[in-house]
């Protein structure tokens, strides 16, 4: 040292420098590689299906015909006839009453000569240059000789594919018929020209895209589809939300209505069509998609399946429509059928109408939700009853019980105390509120119960400060960075969350009652917003067992704007850590892992970052915030990690 500074200004710069060095220091967060705190369900994180926003009709469901079996409270909604008016007109609407109770109305052309119908579609109808579309139609000629002319009507009124078919049968028959389209044009219609001199009676008018997922025939929108599998979801929940109760219980969601052959399905008023929202009046369930849809969609993009059965009662917000308790056994045999349709052999009664279907394997179903977001003493009594029929019976089936539509207070207090009374599995937590709750609730699970019911947190989104219902299409990196924060405590807590999804899941761009929404479509293009991206990196890099991850012995919760959590894939033999950095300023960080493994020096990193919180991805830009990965090194002992201003980084390090 005396040989160094002889100048003492040299001494003092050496020290100032020291000082600077060590100033510049990150903290040095702790991970205990070799101690797995707990296991992490596969089914953390999953998907929550419900057709608000023209989710299903006008979305997944690739249907492009809307009122296709003349059902709506308006016959004619969607469809333009020609010709005279009311009862003069060539197309009358007949109601055969009894004769088909669930699809009795059809349509009945009569001309000498020629006459048109058009179907609008929802908003229009996507239609694709060189793709293939299926029409087909149920039709029963009465008398004569009729042609039926088949096209795509441009927006600019332009022929852009065509067909015909030639009804002959006076019994019922379909008919079926590929177009193949000459232009793109998001704003196309359908156009059906009746030509010669007879009578003609026509339902189920279809048009599907054939090249749909897996390319079925009643199938769903492959670019929608191919969003959720990329997000690799644990579960998929379904079909809502508030339309498993309706407004009343004569439009609650009946899943025996939805299965079977289409014509037969029942369709109903949504519980979502609100003259007052964008959806406007024409928002109806055609069931399409039904029960056997949604565990096939599950099936498909490896997702457990959980349904949502209506408990006797309608939604408290509006009628709260209740069931009396000696009237619940419709109720709970429902659920009973309903696990057989699943579940049974393709002997049983329910089992058999599965394997004709096109299923005789059981779907697997583990979980089933009884009642939406109710809650009081008129769902716990309720809940009681079901609970005793099903574990009765089926044992095996966990089931899914609600806490309200809120996440404190005297209603939810009330919830978690009548529950432990009870055995359920899975207790469904709900959450909308602002970024700054999110950012502060990371520590929500920490201090809950671990030797009692686990939980759900079955719907979340961050608002930015804004209100559920119609408006513009918010959902901002601000949004994605908070909810990131909260799941960093979901998944430290993995103990005690079983399941997690944000919510809604889907909205089409130009009707659409609530924001935001994790994923937008219109009529040809599809975009994931920011949260849809953050759920995607919790989703794919979730891990098989949570390790402890921690600054001077607490866990990253947010003190100083940090949030992280650590887990380890058994599977891949790798470490995956999660942070988040919801400061206005770049930081860095050492890492120190505690392992008798030496691990390897480079790391996969992900990161999502943007000094703009108010950004967004929309249909024109769908990737103005989207992750970028590249290979980090890490060294060994103590090694830096630098973490962008309001970002989300995560790495990937793999163990010898």
């Amino acid at each position: 040292m005396k040989n160094r500074f002889r100048n003492p200004i040299m001494l003092l710069l050496f020290l100032t420098l020291s000082v600077i060095s060590f100033a510049q220091k990150g903290p040095i967060l702790v991970v205990d590689a070799d101690k797995p705190i707990s296991k992490i369900q596969p089914t953390l994180w999953g998907i929550f299906f419900e057709d608000i926003n023209f989710a299903a009709d006008g979305g997944i469901y690739a249907e492009l015909v809307k009122n296709r079996s003349f059902e709506f409270t308006n016959p004619k909604e969607g469809w333009v006839f020609e010709g005279a008016f009311m009862s003069d007109s060539p197309v009358l609407i007949l109601n055969r009453g009894e004769e088909n109770i669930n699809n009795p109305r059809i349509a009945q052309v009569t001309i000498n000569g020629k006459t048109c119908i058009t179907n609008e579609g929802f908003r229009g109808m996507g239609i694709r240059q060189d793709n293939e579309y299926r029409f087909s139609l149920l039709a029963s000629l009465k008398s004569g000789q009729i042609k039926v002319s088949v096209k795509l009507i441009g927006s600019d009124g332009s022929e852009i594919g065509s067909t015909f078919i030639n009804p002959a049968d006076k019994s019922w028959k379909k008919y079926e018929s590929i177009i193949k389209a000459t232009k793109t044009d998001s704003k196309a219609s359908l156009k059906l020209c009746f030509e010669g001199d007879g009578r003609v009676q026509i339902d189920m008018v279809s048009l599907f895209p054939v090249n749909t997922w897996k390319n079925r025939s009643n199938g769903l929108r492959a670019d929608i589809v191919q969003k959720l599998a990329d997000l690799k979801p644990g579960f998929i929940r379904f079909p809502g939300g508030c339309i498993v109760e309706g407004r009343d219980l004569a439009k609650r969601y009946q899943w025996k209505y939805t299965i079977g052959n289409l014509e037969e399905r029942k369709l109903i008023i949504n519980r979502w069509n609100d003259e007052n929202a964008r959806a406007t009046p024409d928002y109806f369930q055609s069931f399409g998609l039904g029960f056997y849809e949604y565990f096939q969609l599950a099936e498909d993009i490896g997702a457990e399946p959980l349904p949502i059965l209506n408990c006797g009662m309608a939604c408290q917000f509006n009628t709260a429509e209740l069931v009396p308790l000696e009237q619940l056994d419709s109720f709970i045999e429902d659920a009973l059928d309903l696990i057989e349709f699943a579940n049974g052999a393709a002997t049983t009664p329910w089992g058999k109408i599965r394997a004709g279907m096109g299923h005789p394997e059981s779907f697997n179903m583990k979980y089933l939700g009884i009642g939406n977001e109710q809650w009081g003493p008129q769902y716990f009594e309720r809940y009681a009853l079901f609970e005793k029929a099903l574990k009765e019976k089926h044992p095996e089936i966990m089931l899914v019980s609600s806490a309200g539509p809120m996440p404190s207070g005297p209603m939810f207090d009330q919830a978690g105390k009548e529950l432990r009374k009870y055995n359920p599995a899975l207790v469904d937590e709900h959450f909308y509120n602002t970024t700054q709750w999110f950012f502060n609730n990371a520590t929500r699970y920490d201090n809950y119960e671990r030797n009692s019911y686990k939980i759900f947190a079955g719907e979340y989104a961050a608002r930015n400060g804004m209100q559920g219902g119609k408006g513009e299409i918010k959902s901002t990196w601000e949004a994605a960075l908070a909810e990131a924060a909260l799941m960093t405590g979901i998944e430290r807590n993995a103990d005690v969350v079983y399941m997690a999804s944000y919510a809604p899941l889907l909205a089409n761009t130009e009707a659409f009652q609530w924001s935001p929404n994790l994923i937008w479509f219109d009529n040809l293009k599809t975009f994931g917003t920011p949260s849809y991206y953050v759920q995607k990196m919790f989703s794919t890099n979730k891990g098989t067992e949570l390790l402890r991850i921690t600054k001077d012995g607490k866990a990253l919760t947010g003190d100083d704007g940090l949030y992280a959590t650590v887990c380890r894939d058994e599977n891949t033999k790798e470490i995956i850590m999660k942070l988040v950095n919801k400061n206005a300023q770049a930081t860095k960080v050492d890492i120190r892992i505690n392992s008798k493994e030496k691990g390897a020096t480079t790391a996969k990193r992900i990161v999502m970052q943007s000094d703009d919180l108010t950004l967004n991805n929309s249909i024109d830009k769908p990737e103005s915030i989207i992750p970028v990965e590249d290979e980090f090194k890490t060294g060994r002992g103590i090694w830096s990690l630098p973490l962008k201003a309001y970002s989300l980084t995560i790495l990937r390090l793999r163990q010898n």
